[in-house]
């Protein structure tokens, strides 16, 4: 898992911009791999988007994106006299080298993860919901894209936008798969949600810190104008080394109103460490064994809000078929399915994080340790 860089400017006055007192910070993320030559540049957030586009033109490459929404700023390639000069300009408020991001490891394993949400016990073989199901909700998935002809979609899937290559499927699987846990018919926590796809991830799973900010802003911008009269839940089963840029913009997706529930991480680490798990607002998701422990991958830390099946989860897959894998990317769409479907019986996005852990089961999962909610979450049906 990786992170980015990004920095912020102000609009533009007749007189010339004053001097800033010292240069605008460079952030490096540690523990990333980090991509040479690319940076993402965070404006102020009192800046216009003119003051934006006259920082743009002041370098030679064109900008790989713009933000405007879940994001103030744009990314771009700097050279090293290009970077200075950004660092200079007192409308930036930092600069974060870009880095790649990933999904997580899978494994193979067997089914088990809805019987598990809406039981008191392990062990069961029923799935028990609510025949609402999430109608009336909409969930993006910032992921690999998705296959939006898997039968088991029902024509509830649609690919919105991809900001990692040129090709509008899923060439990887994880997206689909994550998609198939949310809300497909047979595997989906809210079985009538509607799923949007955005891609930031390529076929190989990898994609970088300021494409993952740019699938974030477009989702700012266009949940405002779909029909999803219940509500909008985010899902984000990907991560890499902490970015303020990163978990920024993840800030400002719970802030317009959206649900957004992310991986805490496969690296058996404290979440604290990778984003957007470390974002506070955001709905941190650890991953649990059917035996009722704390995967031994699964990220912690007081930042885990709630823990969810993620070992040996079956959904669906590219071309109309199934498959079997692991991971907290797993876990965390069974806690944004939960919250589409909780969305559908009413319940606001304000606060839902904090509902999802009130109904949760207390203290069930071994190995769970100090300092982590154990807190392994029930569609109340139990």
């Amino acid at each position: 898992m990786r992170a980015a860089t990004l920095l912020a400017l102000l609009p533009l006055a007749i007189a010339a911009p004053s001097k800033r007192a010292s240069p605008a910070p460079v952030i490096v993320l540690r523990n990333a791999q980090l991509v040479e030559g690319k940076f993402i540049i965070k404006m102020k957030d009192q800046v216009k988007t003119t003051s934006v586009s006259t920082a743009v033109e002041g370098i030679a490459a064109n900008a790989d994106y713009t933000y405007s929404h879940s994001f103030n700023g744009f990314a771009a390639s700097l050279s090293p006299e290009e970077l200075e000069k950004l660092r200079g300009n007192p409308d930036v408020d930092y600069i974060e080298q870009d880095a790649i991001v990933t999904i997580s490891t899978t494994q193979q394993g067997a089914d088990w993860g809805l019987t598990r949400i809406s039981s008191q016990q392990p062990g069961t073989t029923t799935y028990t919901y609510d025949a609402s199901a999430g109608a009336g909700t909409c969930a993006y998935v910032i992921d690999t894209g998705v296959d939006v002809t898997h039968p088991d979609f029902e024509g509830r899937a649609s690919f919105l936008a991809n900001f990692a290559d040129q090709d509008n499927t899923d060439g990887n699987g994880h997206g689909t798969h994550v998609s198939g846990t949310i809300g497909s018919k047979t595997y989906g926590v809210a079985k009538k949600t509607t799923i949007f796809g955005v891609k930031v991830l390529d076929a190989s799973g990898s994609g970088t810190n300021s494409g993952v900010i740019a699938g974030m802003d477009f989702v700012s911008r266009d949940a405002a104008g779909q029909n999803c009269p219940r509500g909008v839940v985010v899902n984000m089963s990907l991560g890499g080394g902490r970015s303020s840029a990163v978990n920024q913009a993840a800030a400002n997706i719970v802030s317009a109103g959206l649900f957004l529930a992310v991986a805490a991480g496969n690296s058996a680490q404290d979440a604290s460490n990778f984003s957007p798990a470390s974002e506070p607002t955001a709905c941190t998701v650890g991953a649990t064994v059917r035996d009722d422990s704390l995967a031994s991958y699964s990220n912690f830390g007081s930042l885990v809000r709630v823990l969810a099946p993620g070992t040996a989860i079956t959904s669906t897959w590219p071309g109309g078929s199934t498959n079997t894998i692991s991971g907290t990317s797993m876990a965390s769409p069974h806690v944004a399915g939960l919250g589409a479907y909780f969305l559908g019986l009413g319940q606001s996005t304000s606060g839902l994080c904090s509902y999802i852990a009130q109904h949760a089961l207390s203290n069930v999962i071994s190995g769970v340790p100090s300092g982590t909610l154990n807190l392994l979450i029930n569609n109340g049906q139990r």
